[in-house]
């Protein structure tokens, strides 16, 4: 009985090498380890015309399937393979970022005051939107039978329960996370990489640009 390869691609493959391999591109599981150490060093596809200069995504790609198997057949013709992932996916080509801790710090600064002053401002506008300072000292008035000076304890705990919902809803204090589930944002981040993988991959399929010229 010949052996059987199982391959199960992501739909986002990043590597920091203009040579993407097997071994990186595909996750691999045979009953014959020999057979996969041999095929994670096959070299898959070279980057080519990338710009040396720009330091985050340098090179962008979509390879088929059909190319990886092509790539194993070549090297094991009778091995039989079955793909549990991806049918095509993205290959990136990324340069490690060099560590600027100045510049980091400054970009952290900025978008947090942005964040603040944003936040604060769309706060503002809801509330003298929705009219609640009226209608926190009609509420007060009802109840105690006396005029509020904006200084109450409805306005204390609508303050305090706003920063709580704050934190909660992002699931941060400071640097550390609260629970270990997903926050909003990186789960609208992940949703937005989805998108972007798909629209290549289907711009890729119609246009028919799978680049096989570089496939090695």
């Amino acid at each position: 009985m010949s052996e059987i390869l199982y391959l199960k691609p992501e739909k986002n493959v990043r590597t920091y090498n203009r040579v993407l391999t097997l071994g990186e591109a595909v996750e691999m599981q045979c009953a014959d380890p020999a057979i996969v150490n041999r095929l994670k060093t096959e070299k898959l596809y070279a980057f080519q015309d990338v710009k040396p200069g720009r330091r985050s995504c340098a090179g962008r790609t979509v390879i088929s399937i059909l190319d990886v198997i092509e790539k194993i057949q070549a090297v094991y013709p009778s091995l039989e393979i079955q793909n549990l992932g991806e049918m095509d996916f993205v290959a990136e080509y990324s340069t490690k970022p060099e560590e600027n801790r100045f510049r980091t710090f400054l970009k952290v600064s900025l978008v947090c005051i942005l964040c603040f002053f944003g936040s604060a401002f769309s706060i503002m506008a809801f509330n003298n939107d929705v009219s609640t300072v009226d209608l926190f000292r009609q509420f007060y008035t009802l109840l105690t039978g006396q005029p509020s000076d904006g200084y109450t304890i409805l306005e204390f705990t609508y303050s305090l329960g706003l920063a709580v919902g704050i934190l909660a809803f992002f699931n941060h204090l400071g640097g550390r996370r609260l629970t270990k589930e997903p926050t909003p944002i990186e789960v609208e981040m992940r949703l937005y990489e989805d998108d972007v993988d798909t629209t290549l991959i289907k711009t890729a399929a119609r246009n028919g640009k799978h680049k096989k010229k570089s496939l090695l």
